[in-house]
């Protein structure tokens, strides 16, 4: 049995913890200008944040930990962090002569954010009236885009700002992701909608 300090709401907490870590690197980094050193440990914060994802997830199944409140907790701090990179990639530090260089539009933040509110309030209904509405296969990758985007822009613009083919890059791994996220969507939607009665 894991030491109490390492139980899956714990490590939830610390991944919160973590992300505001995050947050404060992201505002600190600016193309160009900051070091890459400074975007390297924006993205080892969101490695270890991401890492206590999986570890939480495997001791709660594992140890048979699972909770009402993990339950709720888990999901949320996943979103926080996700969608708040995406919200940091069109701040003023990543405008460089008039253009965001991460390449994110506030649309596609509309996009992913408002898909995270629609599965979360279908998970709920549903659960609500005793129905499991577990995570779709959509949904998972979906999750890994994600990250591997939001790791994509900060280490091409940390080594290899200015490089024709890093913006190619940020470019297609978001329109990846912004398209998945889009069809996750409608996997839930058909999901709940199909469900019997």
């Amino acid at each position: 049995m894991p030491k109490k300090i390492f139980t899956p709401n714990n490590l939830t907490l610390a991944r919160l913890i973590l992300s505001a870590g995050f947050f404060w690197l992201v505002a600190l980094c600016k193309p160009g200008q900051s070091s890459t050193m400074m975007f390297d440990l924006a993205v080892a914060m969101f490695l270890v944040a991401g890492l206590t994802d999986v570890v939480d997830g495997y001791i709660a199944r594992k140890y048979s930990m699972e909770t009402s409140l993990g339950r709720l907790l888990d999901p949320f701090v996943d979103k926080i962090l996700i969608c708040g990179a995406f919200i940091f990639f069109t701040g003023s530090n990543f405008i460089i002569a008039g253009r965001n260089v991460t390449n994110v539009a506030p649309w596609m933040i509309v996009l992913i954010i408002g898909r995270e509110l629609l599965v979360t309030s279908l998970r709920g209904q549903s659960e609500s009236q005793g129905k499991a509405f577990p995570a779709t296969i959509q949904g998972k990758i979906k999750m890994f885009l994600q990250s591997a985007t939001v790791i994509t822009i900060l280490i091409s613009l940390g080594h290899f700002y200015q490089q024709r083919w890093a913006d190619i890059a940020r470019q297609t791994f978001i329109w990846i992701t912004v398209i998945f996220t889009l069809v996750s969507m409608i996997g839930y939607l058909k999901k709940y909608f199909s469900k019997p009665a």
